[in-house]
C-alpha cells in the first residue's frame, strides 16, 4: 500500500472520483500530457522589464515568466499539485526550476537550477533570488548538482541503473528524504526553458517521468504575430510565444488554461481575467 505521507506534499483527499482514478488509467505523465500555446504581448512585458531594471536588477523574459508563474500558482493552488504513487498530492511551497546556458557557444553547458519562491516577496526580491541561481551556474565552479552527478556517473552502469530504480521506487512510496527532493530540479512546481535567448523557437516538450514536475514551459524567440482587433482589422504585434506541457491528471484543462491566462496577465502587467471569462491567446489590441 502506498504511504499517505511525503516530506514535500500532502495527499489530496477531496479530489473528484474521476480525478482519483486517472493515475491508474494513465499511469505515466507523457500519456497524460496536454499542450497549450499562448502569445504574450512583448511590448507590455518589455516595459515591465525596463521598470525592474530601473530598480537595479537584471530582469529578462525568463524572470517575467517565473514571476507570473509564482503569482498565478499562489492564486490558483490546485495547479501546484502532482501525481506520485497513484495519488494526487498538494505540494508544499512554490518551487521553480529553469535552465541556464553557461555561455552562448556549442561548448556552453546547459545547467538546471531550482529555487523556492515566496509569493509574498516583491518582484525585485524574487528576481534577486532567481539571479543567484544564474550567477551560480555561470560562476565556472561546479554546482552541487554537478558534483552529485559526477559521483553517480562514476558508478558501474548496472549499479547506477539499480540506484536510479531505487530512487524512483522510494519516490512512489514517499520515502525520499526532504533534502534529496529540495535539491533536485525535477521535483518542482514548474520547469521553464528559454530557447528564445539563443534565437530558437519553442518546440513541443515532453514531461519528465522521473521527479514530479507537472508543468513545463518553453519560451521562444520574440516574433511578430497577427491578430484581428475589435474593428475587424488585421494587425501585427511583437509577442513572446510560450508553449506549455501539462499533466492533465493534476487538474482539468479549463483550470489549467485559466491559470495560464492569469500568468499571461501578470506578465503583461494588466488586470487578471475573471476565471469565468472566455480566454484568448491573442494579445490585447492597443
Amino acid at each position: 500500500m502506498v504511504l499517505w505521507f511525503r516530506p514535500d506534499a500532502d495527499v489530496v483527499k477531496d479530489a473528484p472520483l474521476v480525478r482519483r482514478i486517472q493515475p491508474f488509467l494513465m499511469p505515466t505523465r507523457n500519456e497524460s500530457v496536454v499542450y497549450y500555446d499562448v502569445d504574450v504581448d512583448a511590448d507590455a512585458v518589455d516595459a515591465r522589464l525596463r521598470s525592474l531594471r530601473a530598480q537595479g536588477v537584471h530582469a529578462t523574459v525568463l524572470h517575467a515568466v517565473l514571476l507570473g508563474a509564482v503569482r498565478s500558482l499562489a492564486e490558483r493552488p490546485r495547479l501546484n499539485r502532482f501525481v506520485a504513487g497513484g495519488r494526487l498530492w498538494q505540494r508544499r511551497g512554490l518551487w521553480v526550476s529553469f535552465t541556464v546556458k553557461t555561455e552562448k557557444t556549442d561548448r556552453g553547458a546547459v545547467l538546471a537550477m531550482k529555487r523556492r519562491l515566496d509569493p509574498q516577496q516583491s518582484d525585485v526580491e524574487l528576481v534577486r533570488v532567481l539571479a543567484g541561481g544564474v550567477d551560480e551556474a555561470r560562476s565556472g565552479k561546479p554546482t552541487a548538482i554537478e558534483k552529485e552527478l559526477g559521483l553517480l556517473l562514476a558508478l558501474p552502469t548496472v549499479l547506477l541503473g539499480l540506484l536510479v530504480g531505487l530512487v524512483k521506487a522510494a519516490d512512489r512510496w514517499g520515502l525520499l528524504p526532504r533534502f534529496f527532493i529540495d535539491g533536485d530540479p525535477l521535483f518542482a512546481s514548474l520547469f521553464v526553458t528559454n530557447l528564445g535567448a539563443v534565437g530558437m523557437d519553442a518546440p513541443l516538450h515532453h514531461l519528465f517521468e522521473y521527479g514530479n514536475v507537472p508543468l513545463f514551459c518553453m519560451i521562444g524567440q520574440k516574433r511578430h504575430a497577427f491578430f484581428v482587433d475589435d474593428d475587424g482589422a488585421v494587425r501585427a504585434r511583437l509577442v513572446y510565444p510560450l508553449r506549455f506541457a501539462f499533466d492533465e491528471r493534476v487538474e482539468d484543462g479549463l483550470y489549467c488554461l485559466q491559470s495560464i491566462e492569469l500568468l499571461k496577465a501578470h506578465m503583461e502587467g494588466r488586470a487578471p481575467p475573471s476565471p469565468s471569462s472566455s480566454s484568448s491567446t491573442a494579445p490585447a489590441a492597443p
